[in-house]
């Protein structure tokens, strides 16, 4: 089974990931996560924690001559930052001059007061240290080497963004590849160019008035075979595996697959997916063809070989310049919010970690139908359940 572990805080020494179940002979390099990490970091709207720190990892166990071995890997990567945070994030003790990072006033929105509560924490700085979305660097790493391993098997993962605010970018009438191409191009990963100019204008509106922007961004895995997860139980069902992921990323408060919270307003007929046959050449698994995808790729919590389509809601960051009103923790009496160094809009980057975590999910569900201690392995039973179906479905 693919499963993972992060450890680290948003100002601490680093942050880090441990892998486990990964075969034994996938390519994965430093410079393949690192690529990902980058990628996490851009989009406009983000803020001055993005100038100081400039991503990489270090690949220290699980992988030999740039080849995984089957042991469990650690991927590290370094918090440039914790030079101007070494007396508040000390392991040993508090040393003079650590109060002032003391915080004790919660933000509406975040985890502060709830996770306080929680863990009997007077010096809020406890709970939103581990609580940023600083964590999900880590969680990039570990869904690069997922990535890398879906790669392997035909798979492939991308992003755009949708909407921020209330601009929504309009709906192209091209290839997934083309979605991706112009995503990447854009600082804010929306592959509607004029849609782009517009968000920017938002966020830069946001900012003069000292306030923040969500939106929404789809993800799509373009070449995941029919068969992952199951309906066997309620746990292994693939979309609410997905979902769970998507809805572990700090500030996505809603997940839809295909259509989703629009398929309740419209019929039957005009939501579920005819299937037509095909001729198909040899060896094919999909003899049949979908004329749409509104399902998004997933029936019954099982893939059925169509892109796998996930929208993610993000809500605006919680740290504000302009702060709400809360309390504070040691008098009882009412107080502006604390502000902590933050983005005003971050759906890019969220993005790219609604990658990573759509990634390992996948990941996961191929290992446990597929198998395999080695890539060797796997990808030959890959191959076999392959031509099973065309077999299968073959009409003959």
């Amino acid at each position: 089974m693919f499963r993972f572990l992060t450890a680290g805080e948003s100002h601490g020494q680093t942050l880090l990931a441990i892998v486990e179940g990964v075969p034994a002979g996938l390519r994965i390099s430093e410079r393949f996560i690192s690529a990902h990490l980058v990628r996490r970091q851009r989009g406009y709207g983000r803020g001055g924690r993005m100038a100081i720190e400039r991503d990489q990892a270090q690949l220290l166990a699980g992988v030999r001559f740039g080849k995984t071995i089957g042991s469990p890997i650690a991927v590290l990567v370094k918090n440039k930052d914790w030079e101007s945070w070494k007396l508040a994030m000390d392991i040993e003790k508090a040393p003079p001059g650590a109060d002032a990072r003391r915080v004790t006033v919660p933000r509406p929105g975040h985890a502060d007061l709830a996770g306080a509560a929680k863990y009997a924490a007077d010096d809020l700085r406890d709970v939103l240290e581990r609580a940023s979305a600083r964590e999900t660097a880590a969680r990039v790493a570990a869904g690069s080497i997922a990535r890398r391993l879906l790669e392997e098997m035909g798979i492939e993962i991308m992003s755009h963004v949708l909407m921020i605010g209330r601009v929504r970018a309009q709906s192209a009438q091209v290839s997934w590849q083309d979605v991706r191409r112009r995503a990447e191009a854009s600082d804010l990963r929306c592959a509607d160019a004029q849609a782009a100019a517009r968000m920017r204008k938002a966020i830069d509106a946001a900012r003069r008035k000292g306030d923040t922007l969500g939106g929404i961004f789809q993800v799509v895995a373009v070449g995941a075979p029919p068969g992952l997860g199951s309906y066997a139980q309620w746990d292994r069902r693939l979309d609410g595996a997905l979902a769970r992921a998507l809805m572990s990323i700090p500030a996505v408060k809603g997940v839809e697959v295909g259509l989703g919270f629009g398929a309740a307003a419209l019929a039957g007929s005009q939501v579920h997916d005819e299937i037509l046959r095909r001729r198909a050449p040899a060896g094919d698994t999909h003899p049949w063809r979908r004329p749409t995808n509104r399902a998004g790729g997933l029936e019954g919590g099982v893939s059925n070989g169509e892109p796998i389509v996930l929208q993610a809601a993000m809500k605006p960051i919680a740290t504000l310049m302009r702060p709400l009103r809360s309390f504070d923790l040691r008098t009882g009496r009412g107080a502006r919010a604390h502000v902590e160094r933050s983005d005003v809009c971050a759906v890019p980057a969220a993005a790219v970690v609604g990658e990573a975590v759509v990634a390992i999910e996948l990941a996961r569900a191929a290992l446990e139908k597929f198998g395999g201690d080695s890539m060797q392995e796997l990808l030959r039973n890959l191959r076999a359940f392959r031509r099973q179906v065309a077999r299968q479905f073959s009409g003959r």
